[in-house]
């Protein structure tokens, strides 16, 4: 995305401004800060709308300025809570300030804190508009500490080469939602029965953000996996394969990614015309058959 060609003429200029402030300015204590400009009111309630705010949501803010974003879900919906941090202390006690006034300091709170600093494990929704450099900064922190699935919204700016799930620019300024992947990337196993055939698959998936693709061994025969959609901790897929004994079979596969461990379905459409659904548990391993030694023998 053109950052810069979403931005109305006043915030361009006023980043502008900002950015020719802070190279001629002395050098401050924190090595990267973004300017406090306030979101209008319009552009909260559009990122609030498109995180899609559930009953006992975690909502927080990095940068939070004056906490309005926080404010907002907050007064939105009784059952969410959240918090803000911000570098700039004077901001963090108007924001508490308030939350006071508004009747929500029992499930809002703001703290003087670094970004990096914040502790993001069990939040479900995560709002950042900070400097591009800074929000860049921030992803790996981000893939690596918040749970997934959890809901991560910006105005403006991108996350560099991870691609939003959803953009809204339908009010001239976009607003971006991107969700945390599950890990899937590494080697994983299964095992199912069909026809009294015990069958093992040995697969490899690799994994850029939410993109993803793999194949899968089973007994000599090889196929790739297809229509792969890892959304949050839901991960998808079908599969095409001959498998001996069976015949060509397609298999769709869905489940939840839970640390090591995948659990769900798969629907497997047999050679006769009949569909068969089983239980499916893929679980990570260490090493693959993948690999293995395949031989010169046709089928």
């Amino acid at each position: 995305m053109n950052t810069v060609s979403t931005m109305g003429p006043a915030v361009r200029t006023l980043l502008a401004a900002a950015m020719l402030s802070l190279c001629a300015g002395a050098a401050t204590a924190q090595e990267r800060f973004s300017l406090f400009v306030p979101s209008a009111q319009p552009t909260v309630e559009r990122l609030v709308k498109l995180a899609r705010i559930q009953d006992n949501d975690v909502v927080v803010d990095l940068g939070s300025g004056d906490g309005r974003i926080v404010l907002t879900a907050a007064r939105d919906n009784p059952k969410v809570r959240g918090w803000g941090v911000d570098i700039n202390e004077n901001l963090v006690r108007q924001s508490n300030e308030a939350a006071k006034k508004q009747g929500v300091s029992d499930r809002v709170q703001f703290f003087h804190r670094n970004v990096f600093d914040a502790d993001i494990r069990d939040v479900t929704v995560i709002n950042m508009w900070l400097f591009p450099e800074l929000m860049r900064l921030l992803r790996p922190k981000i893939l690596a500490e918040a749970r997934p699935g959890t809901r991560v919204l910006t105005h403006l700016f991108d996350m560099g080469s991870w691609q939003a799930d959803e953009w809204d620019k339908e009010a001239g300024s976009a607003v971006g939602l991107w969700i945390v992947p599950a890990k899937v990337e590494g080697y994983w196993s299964w095992q199912y029965t069909l026809n009294g055939i015990p069958f093992t698959h040995d697969a490899i998936l690799e994994q850029r953000f939410q993109m993803a693709e793999g194949v899968t061994r089973a007994g000599n025969r090889r196929g790739l996996l297809q229509n792969v959609r890892l959304r949050g901790e839901d991960f998808s897929f079908s599969l095409e394969m001959t498998l001996d004994g069976v015949g060509l079979t397609r298999h769709d596969f869905a489940g939840k990614v839970n640390g090591d461990q995948i659990k769900g379905t798969v629907k497997i459409a047999m050679p006769d015309g009949k569909n068969v659904e089983l239980p499916w548990t893929a679980r990570r391993t260490v090493t693959t058959a993948y690999f293995r030694p395949t031989g010169v023998e046709t089928k």
